[in-house]
């Protein structure tokens, strides 16, 4: 089980990971070793994952969710595929855990007298030195 927060834990059968080669660093290895990986969670189908961090997941994913609700990371970075292999595991776990934190909900406020008054104070002083740069003389 990889632990996520303190009610939320996954099986590591839910976790499939691919590799691939990589483009970037590596020299001649690059093209002979596929240090890359590409990690797939399906999200929509997962059993650990509370019905409100699955949306809030799916909806943080953005571009890295499929219409299968299957989120794919890929981590090619590191010239070894255990480093990769833990980056994309930490970046999963980091978007889950945020997923995993509600936000709270904004309420509006209506602005106080005081914050009113000076709003109105300075667009009146803005509105005289406006007027006073339209080049006509001023009456003495």
């Amino acid at each position: 089980m990889i632990p996520i927060t303190h009610f939320i834990a996954l099986d590591e059968a839910e976790i499939e990971e691919t590799f691939i080669q990589a483009s970037g660093p590596g020299g001649q290895n690059v093209n002979k070793v596929a240090t890359a990986v590409q990690l797939r969670f399906d999200a929509r189908r997962s059993p650990n994952l509370p019905e409100d961090v699955r949306a809030r997941l799916m909806e943080l994913a953005g571009q890295r969710l499929t219409r299968d609700g299957v989120i794919v990371i890929q981590a090619r970075s590191f010239r070894t595929q255990e480093r990769n292999r833990a980056e994309a595991l930490r970046r999963l776990v980091d978007l889950i855990r945020q997923a995993a934190k509600r936000q709270p909900i904004r309420r509006p406020t209506q602005p106080t007298k005081a914050s009113t008054r000076r709003r109105l104070d300075d667009k009146a002083r803005r509105s005289g030195i406006k007027a006073l740069r339209s080049g006509k003389p001023m009456a003495d």
